[in-house]
């Protein structure tokens, strides 16, 4: 079955048409990206493409159901969705300085000028008057600093709407991760339930075979010893039963009782040998939610940066007042009472204590740190899609040969109680052969889990389906 599943790999990857790769800022890139992905010194092959919903794939209604209640209501997903919504509105803040602010103003005004203020004497005056109007401010960008702010959000908001995709892909790879684990337990705990049966039989066995004689009671002894220590093991795999349960029932926000229910029937471990459709190693950098980001948090400090550059030049504000004034209310309408003032300003600061100098030899650090992130989050992204498709190649290959040995040791345990039976073969015999026996079936059990993880890590390292860049 493995060597099958390997050669047919082979095949998709060998014929399979390449991806063309959507422009990267690679100037940005201190290392090229490899062309294949090399999980053995002699083989290589191409990098596995989930699809959309790559969970179904393991045909498991109840895990379906599982991640699907993890998107609706998990509470680190609802707050990244929310961080999103933020910088959205951030954007459209930016966005608002395109426009200018008008204001209604309306008021009524006492006033007593002193007739002494002056250099002659005089008698105070008092003025009251009503007064109306509108005014208005408009910052002209003619040197494209607002348009500047604008993109800055803008990025910060595909950034963000990256990291929520990011967060997806933790969630359902921890759902995913979760539910393995828990039927891993639960398959261990039927496997020892079964061997502590069968150990039964064998301790009724020896306490016949006391009874006539045929055996010593250390027979009975050793018998029961083994019954015992499979017995031992059993609450501690309960224990990470109601453990697995309960880390369900947080990742998708549901009371533990109604997961207790949902969950307490025991189901198989999933099939984890799957064929993969083939892809390129450019493609981790559209699908990856955290190189997305990364890369949109980098034109963002770009941005920022140019920010900092045209705050050396001058400011256009065009401020401007239309409105009416009278003594009487009545008047506030008649043609004498408007007024109006355009007030066309252009400021320039010309020293402020090499503020500015510093504003910008940070952003221009900012950038640069921008930079070293984004080539690390590549780095990083190739190295845990080449470490995941090792280790889900090596824990195919462990299943296998842990198949093979389970075989093996039920047939050496069936052959060591018929000897035994026959007076052939001692007790220890029986004994070795239920422990080698016990063992194999869980350490099998036990790899199928380590295999469905590492498909898991491989899927969430290729980005677990959720095309970052589609959102850009």
């Amino acid at each position: 079955m493995f060597q099958r599943f390997i050669y047919g790999l082979a095949l998709v990857a060998a014929f399979a048409p390449g991806v063309c790769a959507q422009e990267l800022p690679e100037k940005y890139l201190t290392d090229s990206l490899p062309t294949r992905w090399e999980y053995l010194p002699e083989n290589s092959i191409e990098s596995p493409s989930p699809s959309d919903t790559w969970w179904r794939q393991f045909n498991d209604a109840t895990l379906d159901s599982l991640i699907a209640l993890g998107l609706d209501n998990n509470y680190n997903l609802s707050m990244t969705m929310r961080r999103t919504e933020m910088a959205r509105a951030a954007m459209g803040q930016a966005r608002a300085a395109w426009y200018p602010a008008v204001n209604l103003s309306g008021g009524w005004t006492k006033a007593r000028q002193s007739g002494l203020s002056g250099p002659v004497a005089g008698q105070a005056v008092d003025v009251s008057y009503f007064n109306a109007g509108v005014s208005a401010q408009w910052e002209i960008d003619i040197f494209g600093k607002i348009a500047s702010g604008v993109k800055a959000k803008k990025a910060g908001y595909r950034a963000s709407k990256a990291e929520y995709a990011g967060a997806m892909v933790a969630v359902t790879a921890q759902i995913a991760a979760t539910y393995m684990q828990l039927r891993m337990y639960q398959e261990l705990l039927d496997i020892a339930m079964e061997h502590t049966e069968n150990q039964m039989k064998i301790v009724n066995i020896a306490k016949a075979r006391f009874e006539t004689t045929l055996a010593s009671k250390l027979d009975v002894a050793q018998a029961l010893s083994t019954y015992y220590s499979t017995i031992a093991a059993i609450p501690m795999l309960e224990n990470s039963i109601s453990t697995s349960i309960n880390a369900l029932a947080v990742l998708t926000a549901q009371p533990i009782d109604a997961m207790q229910r949902m969950l307490a029937r025991h189901a198989e471990l999933p099939n984890p040998v799957q064929l993969i459709q083939a892809g390129v190693p450019a493609d981790i950098l559209r699908r990856r939610p955290d190189i997305a980001q990364a890369e949109m948090e980098l034109a963002q400090y770009a941005a920022q940066a140019g920010i900092a550059k045209k705050d050396f030049l001058p400011t256009l504000t065009l401020q401007g007042t239309v409105g009416t004034q009278a003594h009487r209310a009545g008047d506030l309408f008649k043609g004498d009472a408007f007024t109006y003032s355009v007030a066309p300003t252009l400021s320039w600061t010309i020293f402020d204590g090499l503020a500015r100098s510093y504003s910008l030899a940070a952003a221009r650090e900012q950038l640069k740190l921008g930079v070293d992130n984004y080539n690390l989050t590549v780095e990083t992204a190739v190295q845990e899609v080449d470490n995941a498709l090792s280790t889900y190649y090596n824990s195919l290959r462990q299943m296998e040969a842990n198949a093979q040995l389970t075989v093996q040791t039920q047939e050496a345990l069936r052959l060591a109680i018929d000897r035994y039976k026959s007076s052939l073969s001692p007790m220890s015999d029986v004994i070795t052969a239920q422990l080698n026996a016990l063992a194999s079936a869980s350490n099998l059990v036990s790899a199928q889990g380590s295999a469905l993880s590492a498909l898991i890590n491989l899927y969430e390292a290729l980005g677990g389906g959720f095309d970052a860049a589609k959102a850009m």
